[in-house]
């Protein structure tokens, strides 16, 4: 018994040291003072970096809050300066266009009163020469130039037909849309013609005013016309819905025959075979277009 209790206490002997071999060395070692303080140092120094980093971060939002309210009130000051340059420009160019016009209109008030002038002049020179004129009042017709015809006495003889040359045109007004009826613009033509010039033909007796009137009728022109028993001459007041008065005070439609301006109405004026017929607008009492003014019948 005792022997076998012997034998027992060296088996576990055996197991107890073998058991020791096979684990290793579990003793456990407690860090030193140095190990413990440097590990609280690293520590405080992370922290102390953390809180440094937040505090710059707080800096720098706030620089850049500083300078994002600058730039704004910097903006804001330069609108301000943009609004006030801008009202100064305005007003620069408002006194500029009132001074423009000042003197557009002093100047046109000069030009209407020295039209109003020789226009007076021209009345008061009628006046005077009344002894010399015919029955209708006509100057007497410069030497080499057709006299005037009555058109009551004329025979039209539809059997014989001839040619002329006619044109209709307005360009002058081109050169004076300032003071030209804005209302009219629509039917002012571009180039100032209303009727290209062209062969048209006519009857043996027939008047200017009769060719004109036939062919604006034929090509769908308006045409308004009266008759002024005064000049025993139709008066041509407008073509092409463009009157007289459209084009200024002293502006209305004159008519011309081989270049000649005729001092008596074209409903007294007779054609003959190969005439050349112009209507033209004047914007100044014919000076414009290289004619003498003449209130005769027909205003041409």
């Amino acid at each position: 018994m005792k022997k076998k209790k012997i034998i027992l206490g060296g088996i576990m002997l055996c197991l107890i040291v073998v058991s020791f071999f096979i684990g290793g060395n579990h003793e456990v070692v407690p860090l030193s003072q140095e190990q413990m303080g440097y590990g609280l140092e690293e520590s405080v120094v992370e922290e102390d970096k953390v809180k440094a980093e937040s505090k710059d971060n707080a800096v720098s939002n706030k620089d850049n809050k500083d300078v994002h309210i600058a730039e704004e009130i910097k903006e804001v000051d330069n609108l301000g300066e943009m609004e006030e340059i801008k009202e100064t420009k305005e007003i620069e160019i408002k006194n500029k266009t009132e001074e423009k016009s000042n003197a557009v209109e002093k100047n046109k008030i000069e030009v209407e009163k020295e039209k109003k002038k020789i226009k007076e002049e021209i009345i008061e020179e009628d006046k005077e020469n009344l002894d010399k004129k015919d029955k209708y009042l006509t100057d007497p017709v410069p030497e080499g130039k057709p006299n005037p015809v009555e058109w009551q006495d004329v025979e039209i003889n539809k059997e014989n037909q001839l040619t002329a040359t006619l044109s209709v045109t307005c360009k002058t007004i081109l050169n004076n849309m300032e003071i030209f009826n804005k209302d009219k613009l629509e039917v002012l033509p571009e180039d100032g013609i209303i009727y290209p010039k062209q062969e048209v033909i006519f009857y043996e007796g027939e008047s200017v005013f009769d060719v004109l009137l036939r062919e604006m009728q034929s090509n769908r022109i308006h045409m308004e016309f009266s008759m002024t028993p005064i000049y025993n001459s139709n008066y041509v007041e407008g073509i092409n819905n463009i009157y007289e008065f459209d084009g200024g005070e002293l502006s209305g439609w004159m008519y011309k025959v081989n270049g000649w301006f005729p001092n008596y109405g074209s409903s007294r004026y007779k054609l003959e075979n190969g005439d050349v017929i112009q209507w033209i607008y004047t914007c100044d009492l014919g000076r414009d277009i290289g004619g003498d003014w003449a209130v005769t019948g027909g205003g041409e």
